[in-house]
């Protein structure tokens, strides 16, 4: 399912979500009313290339028409890639396996005036190395307590992060690309903002260990906005 920006997952009463734009899509097509559930719930502003979500359904159509179907009865910036049909003890969320995020940030000399509100503009010149160093310091298991926001409902803060890469694109592009069994609230948001300030000397890339050990989230970067963070992939 690839997403752009509306007011977030959750279904809430009067506002643009995805959640409860897909379930009355669903509702036109097959006539049921079904609970959709995703893999995990963006915020505001958040994209997403590969959410997965699941729901049950007595419908005939045809398993291979059922993206069509939907992307006729959904707004454009929602679009149903596939379907398919999997176990009943399925769930998108519980049985996610890793998931991966990217980052996007416009390091040139000026904002993009038509992708502004697909990537982070950052003027001052970012130090890649060093934030290359630093990103190897996050990957592992560890507790992101120090990378997490407030108001999170997860008990636990230790995550596993497999890989953190940051990869230098065209047009002074950097996509800092994050893989782990799962997230905090805004923890990639505050991880890459750790990130740009090591990139800009702020923080030093050694200092991320210690940053990790401490526990306090006044001690890591920034959360950057939401408008450049991406749901890339979800595996099962």
């Amino acid at each position: 399912m690839m997403v752009k920006n509306l007011i977030g997952w959750q279904k809430q009463p009067n506002k643009l979500n995805i959640q409860g734009n897909i379930e009355q899509a669903i509702k036109n097509v097959t006539g049921e009313e079904v609970e959709l559930f995703a893999s995990g719930r963006t915020d505001a502003g958040v994209h997403s290339f590969g959410q997965v979500a699941n729901f049950k359904t007595e419908s005939l159509i045809p398993i291979e028409k059922i993206p069509i179907a939907l992307n006729t009865n959904l707004k454009k910036s929602i679009r149903i890639i596939k379907a398919e049909e999997v176990d009943e003890r399925f769930h998108s969320r519980l049985s996610c396996k890793k998931k991966t995020y990217r980052y996007v940030i416009n390091n040139s000399s000026c904002e993009s005036a038509i992708y502004r509100n697909l990537e982070t503009y950052i003027p001052m010149k970012l130090d890649v190395s060093k934030m290359k160093e630093a990103a190897k310091y996050f990957e592992g298991e560890h507790d992101f307590k120090a990378f997490r926001a407030s108001g999170t409902s997860s008990k636990s803060s230790v995550r596993t992060i497999y890989k953190l890469e940051i990869l230098e694109k065209e047009n002074n592009r950097i996509y800092i690309e994050v893989t782990g069994n799962g997230f905090l609230y805004n923890m990639v948001r505050i991880i890459s903002g750790t990130l740009v300030e090591v990139g800009l000397g702020k923080i030093k890339q050694e200092e991320i260990r210690e940053i990790i050990d401490s526990k306090d989230r006044s001690r890591a970067g920034k959360t950057l906005p939401a408008h450049g963070l991406f749901l890339l992939n979800v595996e099962y």
